[in-house]
């Protein structure tokens, strides 16, 4: 069950009530009886429910879910247990896809800063370093930061 693995991997997280498909209603949703139908469920003290609409509704990116890290081992962290089985063409510029198809962004508050800049230079510098990454490296993106030469920040920063 997909939920087992998401709330193993975030902390203060857990699975709630549980509900399943009976026979009323088969014309319409087609789940056979005993199935589940949704589950309440929290990651890190967010609640959520899932609904089983069935094969016919499969994730894609106009759903996707944020990861905000503190540091590089969190990232590292989320990219791996997330990432275990997903789609490896769709890792890049911190966005992946876990073995179910789900979308999620594991990023970092302080890269979202780093693009905020009001230095358009050290903005671009940045986005370059992030265009190419799969999953952030935070390290380059603050050599960028500093970098005042642009020579060196493209050799730096790549």
């Amino acid at each position: 069950m997909p939920l087992a693995i998401y709330t193993s991997v975030f902390k203060n997280s857990s699975i709630g009530h549980i509900s399943y498909y009976d026979k009323e209603g088969f014309e319409y949703h087609g789940q056979p009886e005993g199935s589940v139908m949704t589950v309440e469920f929290q990651i890190e003290g967010r609640d959520f429910v899932a609904l089983n609409g069935g094969p016919h509704f499969k994730f894609n990116e106009t759903i996707s879910l944020v990861v905000n890290c503190e540091n590089q081992t969190e990232i590292d962290y989320y990219w791996e247990k997330l990432g275990a089985g997903g789609d490896p063409p769709a890792q890049q510029c911190g966005w992946l896809k876990d073995k179910y198809g789900l979308s999620w962004r594991v990023t970092a508050a302080m890269l979202d800063e780093m693009i905020r800049d009001p230095d358009p230079q050290r903005r671009q510098r940045v986005l370059r370093a992030m265009f190419v990454m799969k999953s952030y490296i935070l390290k380059p993106c603050r050599r960028c930061m500093r970098s005042v030469d642009r020579l060196i920040a493209m050799i730096v920063c790549s």
